[in-house]
């Protein structure tokens, strides 16, 4: 079938099975081919065709609610929604998005980016379905991983309270980004193997009843009697205690299978689980034999082979210097131990976890609990290293506020993905941390400019011992520069000057040196001088090096890769305001008030005007004229 021709998905209507199949691997070779050119979330995406067909044969979107939790698995739902050819610009600057978009189609009924959330928007849905008298269906699709987030049991345990109709699609491929974790994926488990029970409890009910003369007395024992049956057949029926009629597991690659219990479903009062087993990365076998998470995203690969096409870069990742520093100082401090919500891959802790198993801990999707519990270690005397994305701190929000910084907690905080971080877009820009995280008392927050002084700063995390203490480290690979062999502390609260200057000053840290650097270099060049200062501790701010600064009535430009509101330059004008020294000009350049949506890093820093371009148009604004024709 031309996929390119599919304007909405009412054609599925009158397909039969094996035109269902034939459809499943036309959209497979259609994204195995497209994102191996555009990079993407191929093998959730792989695991999903079927399921995603059968939702929307069985169901009649927009008007029912199809939502797709996470929304790592929604280019299926894409293709089918009449988006195929924009394929060619997945995750690109102006393109489709790689997530649920309602400004793309009427189909996406619900944007997501983080994990756990499609429940509770169900509920709220189905709510609003009941006011208004209507009779459509409301459908989210959860992934066994996601369901281990708080939010989703805490929306589990209202649907099943309220008895509200909704149709849960549990997908369950056994893994998140990584494999998943946890006593509730045990449950999963269980019922995997356990068989279906559904349908044999409604056999046996039908069964009893026409049996003559005793059928009646024992149908009124039905309710019992299937309740032992259940417990029989299916260890721990979660769900069913829950307040969900429990339908599975069923094939999610059988269309037959699929069809039958969504149609069952549909005829249920009350909540309905319906639980589906797929395989990740199904049809291709790179992704398929995928153990740890590698094919959950990635960039270009070749088709042939499933070799992922890698840029040339010989620095280490951002990511792995970070964790590769700390196991280097776990091996003489057996206080230090890792805790990451979800993510041991992305947050290259693998090494770790294999060399210290009993002090590596991967909670699941539950960075409040991983925050929590990050705090009850430091209570204790150890030195807990907390490695999260910026995005998913901002989940645990309350933990780190109310549980480690008001305690004032040595946990050591690694914020990845700290920036700007592209394709993912902005559900995933990490451009609020600084924001929220400097109106806490206590906590240290720091940005180093370059790898070297990166290492240096864990090293000063894992040695500070007057609080909570935190490091922003941005996606992608250092600079190459070179490496001390020898770890050192850096002062808390201590700047560093990159370039002298007399004109005006650059109060800068982390990615957006090199660019004020080469802005202060080309005024250099017009007769300009330009002071630059590595401000890498963003709280404390370095109050001796500011008075100095403000002392000098240098103009002052502050430019950060994070939201302006609350930002450092926010910090740097209420010193000025406190310290009355508010006749000195003050500018700053960032991320403006609205959210960033995807592309290049590169082409959002344009977009934005973060560019060196921009940094000597708004200087020579702020150097007064008389300093200029000198």
């Amino acid at each position: 079938m031309d996929l390119l021709t599919i304007k909405d998905p009412s054609f599925l209507k009158t397909m039969n099975i094996e035109d269902l199949q034939n459809l499943s691997a036309d959209i497979r070779n259609f994204l195995i081919e497209k994102l191996s050119i555009t990079g993407g979330h191929i093998g959730p995406n792989l695991g999903v065709v079927e399921l995603t067909i059968a939702l929307h044969k069985c169901f009649n979107s927009p008007d029912d609610k199809i939502i797709w939790d996470v929304g790592h698995q929604s280019y299926v739902h894409k293709i089918l929604t009449g988006r195929a050819n924009q394929f060619d610009s997945l995750r690109q600057y102006k393109g489709l998005c790689g997530f649920p978009k309602m400004s793309e189609s009427v189909h996406d009924v619900w944007e997501t980016g983080h994990s756990s959330t499609s429940l509770s928007a169900a509920m709220g849905m189905a709510i609003a379905r009941d006011i208004k008298g209507d009779s459509t269906f409301v459908v989210p699709v959860i992934g066994d991983g996601a369901l281990t987030g708080g939010m989703a049991l805490e929306a589990l345990n209202h649907i099943g309270d309220s008895q509200k109709n909704i149709i849960v699609i549990l997908n369950d491929n056994e893994m998140s980004i990584a494999p998943n974790v946890g006593a509730l994926n045990n449950v999963l488990a269980k019922l995997r193997t356990a068989g279906k029970y559904q349908w044999v409890k409604d056999e046996l009910e039908y069964l009893l009843k026409k049996i003559p003369a005793v059928g009646g007395k024992l149908a009124s024992t039905a309710e019992r009697v299937k309740d032992s049956l259940k417990y029989l057949l299916v260890s721990g029926m979660f769900f069913e205690e829950m307040g969900f009629t429990y339908l599975g597991p069923v094939d999610g690659h059988d269309f037959e299978d699929l069809l039958e219990n969504l149609q069952y479903a549909k005829k249920i009062d009350g909540p309905v689980l319906l639980h589906t087993i797929t395989k990740k990365g199904k049809g291709y076998s790179p992704a398929e034999d995928d153990k740890v998470g590698t094919w959950h995203g990635t960039g270009q690969y070749k088709i042939e082979t499933g070799d992922l096409i890698k840029p040339v870069n010989t620095a280490p990742a951002w990511s792995a210097l970070v964790s590769e520093t700390v196991l280097k100082l776990a091996r003489t401090d057996k206080r230090i131990v890792a805790i990451t919500p979800a993510m041991p891959v992305g947050s290259k802790l693998e090494d770790f976890a294999k060399e210290f198993p009993d002090r590596m801990f991967d909670v699941g999707i539950a960075e409040q609990h991983a925050a929590t519990m990050a705090a009850g270690l430091a209570t204790q005397k150890m030195k807990p290293f907390l490695a999260i994305y910026s995005t998913f701190l901002q989940r645990a929000y309350d933990q780190v506020l109310h549980d480690i910084s008001r305690q004032n907690l040595n946990v050591f905080i690694g914020i990845d993905r700290a920036g700007l971080v592209g394709a993912d877009g902005e559900t995933h820009q990490g451009v609020f941390d600084i924001a929220f995280l400097r109106s806490l008392p206590n906590i240290v927050l720091m940005m180093p400019k370059d790898e070297n002084e990166g290492q240096h700063m864990v090293n000063t995390a894992i040695n500070y011992n007057n609080g909570p203490i935190a490091m922003r480290f941005p996606r992608g690979n250092g600079y190459g520069v070179p490496m001390d062999q020898q770890l050192k502390e850096i002062p808390i609260g201590t700047w560093e000057i990159l370039k002298k200057g007399s004109a005006a000053t650059i109060l800068t840290f982390g990615t957006t040196i090199p660019m004020a650097l080469e802005a202060a270099n080309r005024l250099e060049k017009q007769g300009v001088s330009v002071e630059v200062i590595n401000a890498r501790f963003i709280k404390p701010l370095d109050e001796n090096m500011l008075q100095k600064i403000f002392n000098s009535n240098r103009p002052i430009l502050t430019i950060e890769e994070a939201v302006l509101q609350g930002g450092f330059g926010s910090a740097v004008i209420e010193y000025a305001h406190d310290h009355d020294f508010q006749h000195v000009t003050i500018d700053r350049m960032g991320i403006p008030d609205h959210f960033i949506e995807h592309g290049s890093v590169k082409e959002l820093l344009n977009e934005i005007g973060l560019t060196a371009d921009n940094v000597v148009t708004r200087l020579k604004a702020i150097i007064p004229a008389k300093i200029k024709r000198a």
